[in-house]
């Protein structure tokens, strides 16, 4: 039970840290302003709460293009830290060689389950005209996601169905992740 409540525990602030972490992330990787000053809503709750780790990681690991490893960086190791933790909890039942691994899927599920979320709240939102600041940073986040399947698949009868299709591709990308997941455990255990 003390496990149980430890992991709940673990994944709730570990994850919404390591969410905010590839947020961070992926907006500097889709040039999304990351400044209170832009209208961003996101930007003073991000910085708040990551930039205590990302910052000193920026000064040892540098931007690879538009990618800002420091803060992929972190959400590994709070990924790591969390696998770390509940494997000492386990009683070291599993193989350490495992928990970078696990941290890595683990890092792959939050990436795309907050892709899910994104993809439902830019769904939602479409549907009530405003003029919200989450509207349009949200638009910039889903939108190079939707563009190549609407390519694909037109508008039908005036309706967009190129969120429902990357919500499907999205459920698929991650059965395939706990797939993978579980294969490698097999295979370490």
């Amino acid at each position: 039970m003390l496990y149980s409540i430890a992991n709940l525990l673990l994944e709730v602030v570990i994850g919404l840290f390591t969410s905010l972490c590839l947020l961070r992330w992926y907006m500097q990787w889709q040039h999304i302003p990351l400044s209170v000053r832009s209208g961003n809503p996101l930007a003073g709750l991000i910085f708040a709460l990551t930039n205590w780790i990302v910052l000193p990681l920026r000064r040892v690991i540098p931007a690879v293009g538009r990618s800002d490893m420091a803060s992929l960086l972190a959400a590994f190791l709070a990924q790591l830290v969390e696998y770390a933790v509940l494997w000492l909890l386990q009683g070291l039942q599993a193989h350490a060689v495992s928990l970078p691994w696990l941290a890595l899927m683990g890092l792959l599920r939050l990436a795309l389950t907050g892709l899910v979320v994104l993809t439902l709240m830019h769904a939602v939102l479409s549907w009530v005209p405003t003029q919200s600041p989450w509207t349009d940073v949200l638009q910039r986040l889903v939108a190079p996601l939707l563009a190549p399947i609407r390519r694909v698949l037109p508008l039908m009868g005036g309706v967009d169905l190129s969120p429902l299709a990357l919500l499907v591709l999205l459920q698929i990308a991650l059965l395939v992740q706990q797939y993978l997941q579980a294969e490698v455990l097999m295979r370490l255990a």
